[in-house]
């Protein structure tokens, strides 16, 4: 199992949560996907999957349901 969070830009309500869960969802070996909504800010998105997904297969998940994805913080 992999768990990997990512934050998404542009989530108001709970529409746009099923919206984003249902299309990273669909993404092959995905198990459970959770919100974290927060209204006008980076919404957190936390997906279970049996191995690793791919940025660029969550990028284009999240774009599909209308979202983008907020850069990864610096550690810095």
């Amino acid at each position: 199992m992999s768990t990997q969070t990512v934050g998404v830009q542009g989530m108001t309500c709970g529409h746009c949560v099923k919206a984003v869960t249902e299309e990273v969802s669909a993404i092959p070996g995905v198990t459970d996907v959770a919100v974290e909504l927060v209204n006008g800010g980076t919404s957190t998105v936390t997906i279970t999957a049996s191995e690793p997904i791919s940025d660029e297969a969550i990028r284009a998940a999240v774009a599909e349901a209308g979202y983008t994805l907020a850069p990864p913080r610096s550690l810095l």
